[in-house]
């Protein structure tokens, strides 16, 4: 899970880039609340929208501009957390045919709802080989 990716880890391993244009594991887990609110923003659109416009974001810009290592941790992974509990609870209250309403998104296109989840559930199992390979390097 994303809170192991924190589990054991001092303020400086979390903050640690192990190499120029990485990013740290706390910067991981504050893109993860980051891109999860996005996405379930951007379902709940779609499910009750007509073809809404889904605005991407700069994921990068994020992580240069904005200070992610004054952000606690434990805090970021309660909220995404919260809001994964949310979002699963509100998805099993929709009818089958939710999951084929259409958004347009600023750069992919049309996706569907269920094409959203499925990319959002793909996504954190990604950024989780990152945090174990970064885990390994900082020897936990």
């Amino acid at each position: 899970t994303l809170r192991n990716a924190a589990r054991g880890l001092s303020t400086e391993q979390l903050n640690t880039r192990l190499a120029p244009g990485t990013w740290s594991i706390k910067e991981v887990i504050v893109h993860m609340v980051d891109s999860d609110q996005a996405a379930s923003h951007r379902m709940r659109r779609i499910a009750a929208e007509d073809m809404p416009l889904l605005v991407s974001y700069d994921e990068n810009a994020f992580i240069a501009r904005l200070d992610n290592a004054a952000m606690d941790a434990n805090e970021a992974l309660d909220l995404f957390d919260a809001n994964r509990r949310f979002t699963a609870r509100w998805l099993r209250t929709l009818e089958p045919a939710a999951f084929a309403r259409v958004g347009i998104h600023t750069q992919r296109g049309k996706v569907t709802l269920g094409e959203i989840l499925d990319i959002y559930v793909k996504h954190l199992d990604n950024h989780m080989v990152f945090t174990d390979g970064k885990r390994k390097a900082l020897g936990k």
